[in-house]
């Protein structure tokens, strides 16, 4: 397979080199990465899963279409006027709070109303300060923005007794509303959907022969949630073998994550093809790492970010530095959506229901493109807002 990433004519990864030890000569030729049909396309090995590589293979080229078109609402209340938002961010160096709260602030502006953001600097004190002193301003509308409620749980019980809206992003496992802890709703894709197509990439793009690496941030119920499903989707292939399951927290991602790749580099070597993440942004850390040892920028090891899609996880894979792919979150028209489920909260009226489909980028369809977002959905909440 390797087919969703550019063409590298004659690139010959090292790790190659130990195929040569199962396979002749002539077949290790297969391990020349980025090509897409033809004969030269041979694999190096049969699939370690025939029939459960078909079917990864085959939801991922359906994931990886770019002509999403607007499926979400249509019809709501027109804007409520003179409203006030504060969004509570886990930390805003993580790159998918951070480009979410500016989105807030985006749509806040077309409807008119003000937005604080407050920074939790990724630490739990920090948090519940944030928290306490959003609760201080009397908005109309709190964002729980990438970090369990139950870290706050005083001030999220103060909050629903304050008759203040509470609305998550990627705050508890599922999207929707949530009645423990009770929030309006909670702005997400479906974490299912996300690790199974994260997991399903990594058997397809390795033709279901793979030593896998993933990263999480267990602090993060969302997130360890997201990477236990990736490791069971993964464990359905037969051929793919978990090498390490690294819990590196997200405020200490900068300075762990360069050594523990050190460490895995050290350790696992050309058995170590295939890295998922539950956030892009652990890639941007282990460059440093990765470039040290002396690995080629288009891999292996391939690695894709089961989320967030940030800006610099586009520049990466368009760049072939350390990235091959990202499950990226629609994180401008998540935005819009928290904006639009507080009009609805505040008209009354019960949240939409809307989740965003599960999208795959690369290489080959970003096209330069530094976000994915599915078209239309600024026309269609201007619309529903009368703005």
């Amino acid at each position: 397979m390797h087919g969703n990433r550019k063409t590298t004519p004659g690139a010959l990864p090292a790790r190659c080199a130990a195929t040569a030890l199962l396979v002749t000569a002539t077949v290790l030729v297969g391990c020349e990465r980025g090509s897409s049909g033809g004969p030269a396309d041979s694999p190096s090995r049969p699939s370690g899963c025939p029939e459960v590589q078909a079917r990864a293979q085959a939801a991922v080229s359906r994931a990886e279409r770019s002509d999403t078109p607007w499926n979400g609402p249509t019809s709501g209340p027109a804007a409520v006027s003179g409203r006030s938002i504060v969004y509570v961010a886990q930390t805003m160096t993580n790159p998918g709070v951070a480009s979410v709260a500016g989105a807030v602030r985006e749509a806040a502006r077309v409807i008119g109303w003000n937005v604080r953001v407050i920074d939790g600097g990724g630490t739990p004190a920090g948090i519940q300060a944030a928290m306490s002193e959003a609760l201080a301003l009397r908005p109309s509308g709190i964002v729980i923005g990438g970090f369990d409620p139950a870290s706050t749980s005083q001030q999220v019980a103060r909050a629903n007794a304050s008759g203040i809206p509470l609305i998550g992003w990627h705050a508890v496992a599922s999207p929707g509303p949530s009645r423990h802890p009770e929030l309006f709703t909670n702005v997400t894709t479906e974490v299912d959907d996300v690790a199974r197509i994260s997991a399903q990439w990594v058997i397809s793009d390795s033709d279901g022969n793979a030593g896998v690496v993933i990263l999480t941030d267990a602090s993060i119920p969302f997130a360890r949630n997201k990477s236990e499903l990736i490791r069971e989707e993964l464990a359905t292939c037969s051929g793919v073998r978990l090498l390490a399951y690294e819990n590196i927290p997200i405020p200490d991602a900068s300075s762990r994550t360069p050594r523990e790749v050190s460490a895995l580099l050290s350790r696992y070597r050309d058995r170590w093809t295939h890295s998922v993440a539950i956030n892009d942004l652990y890639f941007a850390d282990a460059a440093p790492a990765f470039r040290a040892a002396g690995e080629k920028g288009a891999g292996p090891p391939f690695n894709i970010g089961a989320g967030d899609g940030d800006p610099s996880a586009f520049q990466r894979i368009d760049n072939e530095q350390y990235q091959a792919a990202t499950v990226p979150e629609p994180l401008s028209l998540q935005g819009w959506q928290i904006v639009d489920e507080f009009n609805r909260a505040f008209s009354g009226r019960p949240a939409s229901g809307y989740v965003a489909p599960v999208h795959i980028s690369t290489t080959d369809n970003t096209d330069g493109a530094t976000t994915w977002n599915p078209s239309g959905y600024r026309e269609a909440y201007r619309k529903i807002w009368g703005k």
